[in-house]
């Protein structure tokens, strides 16, 4: 779900529909975690995060209006210091079973998310890499699949299709940056379109007239994602799309840079580029600087990821934030609610990717 624009409701608009809502929660319904998504015009698990008390990067202005908005609407969160596990006695351990780990830190970001949620419930939770192999799953699953274990999240490191083992089908499990074919699990994914464009906006707020993307790699849902946000900025803005504006990249450094040298080659090249990802922006920056360009003065550039490096470049780049730690945090959240009867539908959530404001595009007040 998408916010609404500039995330407000207009204070007697919202009085309004707090008075509608609870007249439809008389009776056998009752205010659901989504009432007050659909009320404070943020996602779904932003109003987790707030009403959990996350950390997470999130506006003031956001935390009051979600919980106002569960006040209007009647939500009632259960209190987690106050919430036993689900059969606490006799388990006590999630298995959180990942494809990769070593090649890219998003499954340990999300383990750690997952394991730092688990703690507050007196769970653990044990992590086994499978490499993608499912005769390795099946056996993961038939191994540890004992009394003590609650249930399993499943991971992988590309936001992918995913094909279950059948041993896990039978056990409750939350899916972590992947979906099943039917999607009836419950899934946890960032919201990569949402993502992709408000990082166009932001070029475009930057006064930039001319937007280009170079694309992850083809076939994967992130790239397809991202270059649909990236579209969408466009047309809400009235900005035409032009497909030499659109470079397929491969997430590596190199193909910013030779990407990069294409589009500045054109008659009329961009004055902004999203990269979408952090590792193709560092191989745009070379490109870009061998060609006796400013950043961000002659092409403003974003990223996507906010990896580590993205604070220690120079400039240091504009990015958003792949949300990893809070997908494990949530997807850990709803594992021990669906064992204790407490999930609710939608069964599919998407975080926010948040901006990251650095120096990589000419702020909007600096603009002429």
């Amino acid at each position: 779900m998408q916010p609404l624009k500039n995330n407000t409701w207009p204070k007697d608009q919202r009085q309004n529909k707090s008075m509608s809502e609870k007249k439809h929660y008389g009776g056998k319904n009752r205010p659901t975690m989504m009432d007050v998504a659909t009320m404070a015009g943020v996602s779904q698990a932003t109003v987790s995060l707030v009403l959990n008390g996350s950390p997470a990067k999130l506006t003031e202005a956001t935390r009051q209006r979600v919980i106002d908005s569960a006040s209007d609407v009647g939500y009632q969160l259960v209190r987690r210091e106050s919430q036993m596990a689900p059969s606490s006695k006799v388990r006590s351990t999630i298995i959180f079973i990942v494809d990769e780990i070593s090649t890219d830190p998003w499954m340990a970001l999300a383990f750690e998310g997952a394991h730092n949620k688990a703690l507050e419930y007196g769970i653990n939770v044990c992590l086994a890499v499978s490499h993608g192999n499912a005769n390795i799953e099946a056996s993961i699953v038939n191994q540890m699949a004992d009394s003590n274990v609650i249930g399993f999240l499943y991971g992988t490191i590309l936001t992918r299709l995913v094909e279950l083992p059948p041993a896990l089908s039978k056990k409750p499990t939350v899916l972590v940056n992947c979906y099943d074919s039917t999607r009836t699990l419950p899934s946890v994914l960032p919201g990569d379109l949402v993502g992709g464009r408000a990082a166009t906006e932001r070029l475009i707020s930057a006064g930039r007239k001319r937007v280009a993307i170079i694309n992850g790699q083809k076939g994967v849902d992130a790239s397809r994602d991202r270059l649909k946000g990236y579209k969408q900025a466009l047309a809400s803005n009235d900005m035409p799309f032009h497909p030499e504006l659109v470079r397929p990249g491969n997430w590596e450094p190199s193909t910013g840079y030779s990407m990069t040298h294409e589009l500045m080659a054109l008659d009329n090249p961009p004055d902004a580029i999203f990269c979408a990802n952090d590792l193709m922006a560092l191989g745009c920056f070379d490109a870009l600087r061998e060609l006796g360009l400013s950043v961000p003065e002659d092409v403003a550039v974003i990223g996507f990821d906010d990896r580590e490096i993205a604070q220690h470049t120079h400039p240091s780049l504009t990015t958003l934030i792949l949300p990893h730690y809070e997908m494990g945090e949530i997807g850990a959240e709803l594992l021990i609610d669906s064992v204790g009867g407490l999930l609710a539908n939608p069964n599919q959530i998407k975080v926010e990717c948040l901006l990251v404001e650095r120096d990589s595009v000419v702020k909007p007040s600096e603009t002429a």
